[in-house]
């Protein structure tokens, strides 16, 4: 298991990098961004200094499941990525030690097919697993 990326949900992606996310942090660069109806949010990833990447994701369309984590404009963490060698093996270890799956592991736009998959853990801590490519 790796660490992958942090998660961090907005409502406006290019607002927020305009406006605040480019001149405060300076990333490295910006990818272009992933609308994957399937996880209903749009991404994109921030490559920063020391290789750290963080994915910005907004709501696409109603009933987003990051519309919880935005209270009004506010956005936030909203989850840490691992990417790990074997998917199925890893949520299976990660139940054993209470961590609840929130739905079944699906393939994602942005990460070119690959497999993801989010759990809670048992302190309410969402995580997602990115199967290796």
């Amino acid at each position: 298991m790796r660490f992958h990326h942090v998660g961090y949900a907005t409502r406006n992606i290019d607002l927020y990098v305009e406006d605040f996310f480019r001149p405060v942090f300076a990333p490295l660069s910006i990818s272009e961004k992933f609308s994957d109806p399937i996880q209903r949010v749009t991404v994109c990833f921030a490559r920063m200094q020391g290789n750290a990447m963080i994915e910005l994701v907004e709501p696409l369309g109603e009933n987003s499941p990051i519309d919880s984590v935005l209270d009004g404009d506010r956005g936030g963490v909203y989850h840490l990525c691992y990417e790990v060698d074997d998917l199925d093996r890893e949520v299976a270890r990660c139940r054993k030690r209470r961590c609840m799956p929130i739905s079944k592991p699906v393939p994602a736009a942005a990460f070119n097919g690959r497999r993801i998959v989010f759990l809670l853990t048992p302190q309410h801590d969402l995580i997602e697993f990115v199967e290796k490519a």
